[in-house]
């Protein structure tokens, strides 16, 4: 089954970088996990009631200037957060940043490029972080944001 962003997706593509945009939409013509744009561009006042949440952690977000997106699965015709399904939507992220060699971090991985990471294995991969930043900041829980993709700033 071939996938397509819906009205409100491409709303929220609005504002986004070019480079990433073309990503998503790489992604959803293959992925056989369906998925939605739940966010691009962001304002600064969003970004602060965010942070006042503890949804995010920082007010520099990539969102704030349009290199960043969150994509939330659709699963019964519902958008869902879980894991799993998340991952199916990275695995096609990852493909996207290979075959039009755009530099993405995705948000369960925050210390590597999108690219360099094992595709067959990712949950390994959000493990490996996970070790790496406790070992880094001992005390700190990690923040994975498994539907959040980011461009490398200054490609």
């Amino acid at each position: 089954m071939t996938f397509a962003l819906g009205t409100t997706s491409e709303a929220n593509l609005i504002g986004v970088e070019p480079k990433l945009i073309c990503c998503v939409r790489y992604a959803i013509k293959r992925t056989a996990q369906d998925f939605g744009v739940f966010e691009g561009l962001r304002s600064l006042e969003r970004q602060k009631k965010l942070v006042a949440a503890g949804a995010s952690r920082t007010l520099d977000s990539y969102h704030l200037d349009g290199h960043a997106v969150d994509l939330v699965p659709y699963v019964d015709g519902r958008l869902q957060w879980q894991a799993p399904c998340c991952i199916e939507v990275a695995k096609w992220m990852h493909a996207a940043s290979l075959a039009l060699s755009v530099r993405l971090v995705w948000g369960a991985v925050w210390d590597r490029e999108l690219a360099s990471l094992s595709a067959t294995d990712l949950e390994d991969e959000v493990d490996g972080y996970v070790r790496r930043y406790k070992q880094a900041h001992p005390g700190k829980k990690p923040l994975i944001d498994y539907p959040h993709f980011q461009l490398v700033r200054h490609q």
